[in-house]
């Protein structure tokens, strides 16, 4: 018997023995390729921690669906004209997971928990000073109201608040630590509470008797209507996707929120399974070292732009499930508009036009691309094949990531494949990429315009000041050429038919609130 289907038996027989203390109507499984690393939110943490404990704890604010901001644990937020201070008042009725009310008292405490360096907090630079503006006091005029003040105006604060990776700043009770101060588990607002953490197996969540949804019939993003309606989620360790595969074929997992595109092309034939597909805000492109002998000159970056053929290579790359982008700004945005819609036109006439007027006569670009991200390396070779009919040579050097990384971090290359994570914020997409390469080498954009449109966006507090500054910034970010994006990710989940209610979506982590487990025995 192989490895593959011994853990795939394992899983199933886990799942089996488990419904014979719970129901399994009540009970949803769901397959993790990795193990959390701590249940303090936003501290000793990675993607799959976030994703665990966003269930557990909630923020004064949060993402929406569509990536914008709203209240969570806030009934309303008001900023003041000047940009430094933001009132938050507190929903009425809201219990901890320990049955003790929420009070202002209790934003206060976790706030000054988060911002004391001792805490290790994962977003910590966001708000010291480090970043756009540095909190300087948190008051409680009321146990109803919480007041920050900032140094300087900052347009990101409230998505920072938000930020997954930041455990979305989850509100936690005193009562989360030990009487020593040491950390215990976290007693938090959200639908779960913490159950059972088997550690490289497991984590069970149970459902919170006492959660006090908003008003708003829908969930919407890490907002809105967040009842649970399963008494237990429990995540499974199953490190190898083939053996994931096998779990939810054998009925082992319920769900499996991160699945490939081309496993989910292969899923999508099997009877009685479910794909749930979303863009997501992760950024797909090339990168040009502007500094480079050769790559300095724009009409040569320019005519790699035209030379691809941009709707063929995301069909390719992502089995027809994302779209063309050529813009920082992620399609899923709410930013993203008619402007960021615009991009570069397959054109290799022109691109040879360019590269004859710049002198450029079959000169070798080395192109660094690695196999630990397949789309990577996919998107390095039909880039190079494409680049060929306009007379460019581009030849691939593949490295470890690890490698990569490193040279990325220090601006070593001239060409390279590379991803970038998702940022949530125009602002955020934009801070990625430009920047002083004389103090950030991994920084691809180093136009003085372009930072300083940047700065402004960031300081700036008002959606509509905010959108033609990001405008501004693609359309010179198109006439620059510092790197191409080329497309942005899809989160797949893949599910059984008796699971209702969930949806992928551009944050790319599973929700487990608004989810039901269908009677299939009738």
């Amino acid at each position: 018997m192989n490895n593959y289907v011994k853990t795939a038996l394992a899983v199933a027989m886990s799942a089996c023995t488990l419904s014979m203390a719970v129901a399994q109507d009540q009970v949803i499984s769901v397959g993790l390729n990795g193990d959390i690393r701590s249940t303090d939110p936003g501290v000793n943490r990675d993607d799959n921690t976030d994703a665990v404990m966003m269930h557990i704890v909630e923020g004064l604010v949060a993402y929406r669906e569509d990536t914008s901001i709203a209240p969570m644990l806030a009934s309303a937020v008001a900023v003041s004209p000047d940009g430094l201070r933001y009132t938050f008042t507190l929903r009425d009725g809201v219990h901890f997971q320990n049955g003790q009310l929420l009070s202002a008292k209790d934003v206060q405490w976790t706030w000054q928990r988060y911002l004391d360096p001792k805490t290790q907090w994962r977003c910590l630079a966001e708000f010291d000073g480090r970043g756009a503006a540095k909190i300087v006091d948190v008051a409680t005029p009321d146990p109803k109201t919480v007041v920050f003040t900032l140094d300087q105006a900052n347009g990101l604060f409230l998505a920072a608040m938000a930020r997954p990776d930041c455990a979305g700043s989850g509100i936690l009770h005193p009562d989360s630590l030990a009487a020593d101060g040491s950390w215990r588990a976290p007693i938090g607002t959200g639908p779960f509470t913490l159950g059972k953490w088997q550690k490289g197996q497991y984590v069970e969540l149970d459902r919170f008797k006492q959660y006090t949804p908003r008003a708003e019939t829908e969930a919407d993003g890490y907002t809105g209507n967040k009842q649970a309606f399963v008494d237990t989620v429990r995540f499974e360790v199953i490190p190898d996707s083939a053996s994931a595969k096998a779990a939810l074929l054998s009925g082992g997992v319920d769900l499996l929120p991160d699945v490939t595109a081309m496993d989910a092309a292969q899923l999508k034939q099997v009877k009685n399974l479910q794909i749930q597909v979303s863009p997501i805000m992760t950024i797909s492109g090339l990168l040009f070292q502007t500094r480079d002998p050769l790559l300095k000159d724009v009409r040569i970056r320019r005519a790699v732009a035209l030379s691809l053929d941009y709707s063929q290579m995301v069909a390719a790359l992502s089995d027809g499930l994302s779209v063309v982008n050529n813009s920082v700004i992620p399609t899923a945005s709410p930013y993203y508009d008619g402007t960021a819609h615009q991009g570069y036109t397959y054109n290799l006439d022109e691109a040879r036009r360019l590269l004859k007027e710049a002198g450029y006569s079959g000169e070798k670009i080395r192109m660094l691309v690695n196999k630990r991200y397949p789309q990577m390396f996919d998107m390095g070779l039909l880039s190079q094949a494409m680049t060929q009919a306009a007379g460019i040579n581009i030849e691939m050097e593949t490295l470890e990531w690890g490698t990569q990384l490193e040279r990325y971090q220090t601006g070593s290359y001239q060409m390279m494949s590379f991803s970038y994570s998702g940022r949530f914020d125009a602002a955020q997409s934009y801070e990625s990429v430009i920047g002083d390469k004389n103090k950030e080498p991994r920084k691809v954009w180093d136009n003085p315009q372009a930072l300083a449109i940047l700065r402004e966006a960031q300081r700036e507090i008002d959606p509509a000041k905010r959108q033609p500054l990001f405008d501004k910034l693609h359309t010179l970010m198109l006439e620059d050429v510092p790197m191409v994006v080329i497309y942005n990710g899809t989160a797949i989940g893949a599910m059984g038919k008796r699971v209702e209610g969930y949806r992928s979506w551009p944050v790319a982590k599973p929700r487990l609130w608004g989810v039901k487990l269908a009677d299939t025995s009738k």
